[in-house]
C-alpha cells in the first residue's frame, strides 16, 4: 500500500509538473548502499553489530549453564523428594523466562538503536541533498528500491557518499 502511495504520489508530481519536468531532472540514490558504505552509517552498522555479537554471547552461556542446570537437575529426579524437585524445576522455568525476558529486551533496544540512526542519517542526508539538488538543478530525487528502471547516469549514489563522508564522520545510536 504504502508503495502505492508512492508511486502515486511521484507520478503526480510528474504529471502536474508539466513539461519543465524532463528525464535529466529525475535523478535517484540506494540508501541503503549510503547507509552500509559511509564512513558514519559503515560505524554505526560495526558497532550495533558488534553490540548484537556480545549480547548473542553473552545470552548463549547463560542459556548452557542453564542447560546444565536442567541435566542436573534431571538427573537428581528420583534422589530427590517430589516437592525440592518442583521447587528446583520451578525455579530454573523462572530463570528460562528471564533469560528469554532479558533477550527479547536487548534485541528490541539494539533494533531502536538501529532506527534511530537510520533516522539520524536520513535528518544529516537530507540538507546535503538539498544542497546537491541546488547545485546541480535537480527536480526530484527518488530512492533507488522504489525505480523500477533507471539510466545508471542518474544514479548519485556515489557523489552523495562522497560528500557524506566529508561532512558527517559519525551517528548518534545511543
Amino acid at each position: 500500500m504504502k508503495k502505492l502511495l508512492k508511486f502515486i504520489t511521484i507520478f503526480t508530481i510528474i504529471l502536474f509538473s508539466g513539461t519543465h519536468l524532463m528525464a535529466s531532472d529525475i535523478y535517484f540514490i540506494d540508501y541503503s548502499r549510503v547507509m552500509n558504505e559511509s564512513k558514519a552509517g559503515k560505524k554505526a552498522q560495526d558497532t550495533l553489530k558488534k553490540l548484537l555479537t556480545s549480547s548473542n554471547k553473552k545470552f548463549n552461556e547463560t542459556a548452557k549453564k542453564l542447560k546444565e542446570e536442567e541435566t542436573t537437575l534431571i538427573g537428581q529426579k528420583n534422589v530427590l523428594e517430589k516437592d525440592d524437585y518442583k521447587k528446583k524445576a520451578d525455579a530454573l522455568r523462572k530463570k528460562v523466562f528471564e533469560l528469554n525476558k532479558e533477550r527479547q529486551k536487548a534485541l528490541k533496544d539494539i533494533a531502536t538503536k538501529r532506527k534511530k540512526a537510520g533516522d539520524d542519517m536520513l535528518k544529516n542526508l537530507n540538507p546535503i541533498l538539498g544542497k546537491y539538488m541546488e547545485e546541480n538543478n535537480i527536480t526530484v530525487v527518488l530512492d533507488k528500491k522504489n525505480v523500477l528502471m533507471g539510466n545508471k547516469k542518474y544514479e548519485i549514489t556515489s557523489q552523495i557518499i562522497e560528500i557524506l563522508n566529508k561532512e558527517l564522520k559519525s551517528l548518534n545510536i545511543n
